[in-house]
């Protein structure tokens, strides 16, 4: 069954660090439409963050590459989240969301970044092809304050 859509933007960016923080504002402000709680905004924010972070120092590992997140809001207030990068890929995808595992222990990464993800929203994908890129897509349904 195919979901209706009420509202969607993309945005693409360049994977630079600072760009991180940009797009969890961007998805912030865009989640404000559905009048969401401060907790589900911080939930996505912190979601959207652990994702943009991790194709910028895993996908693009200290090389520039293009980040595309894109934003939907579907009917009954479900916030759909993709963050998609054409880097480096995942080569075992389910190692890879086992909590504490990371590629980049000697930066003293935490390898918490999809156990976050998966524990702030309702759903989580991730699919990815060696050398292809990553996308990673999220839902929440927002419970809204006022209806």
């Amino acid at each position: 069954m195919k979901k209706e859509i009420l509202n969607e933007a993309k945005i693409q960016f360049l994977s630079i660090s600072v760009n991180e923080a940009f797009a969890r504002s961007a998805a912030a402000a865009f989640a404000s439409q559905c009048d969401p709680t401060v907790q589900e905004i911080s939930e996505i924010k912190t979601a959207v963050s652990e994702a943009v972070t991790n194709a910028i120092v895993h996908g693009y590992r200290n090389t520039l590459g293009m980040v595309e997140l894109t934003l939907r809001i579907y009917k009954n207030d479900v916030i759909y989240i993709s963050v998609k990068d054409k880097g480096s890929g995942i080569e075992n995808i389910e190692q890879a969301m086992t909590p504490l595992f990371t590629t980049a222990a000697e930066e003293e990464r935490s390898g918490l970044g999809f156990s976050v993800m998966d524990s702030f929203m309702d759903r989580l994908k991730v699919k990815s092809s060696v050398g292809k890129g990553t996308t990673v897509t999220m839902e929440k349904k927002l419970s809204r304050r006022v209806k």
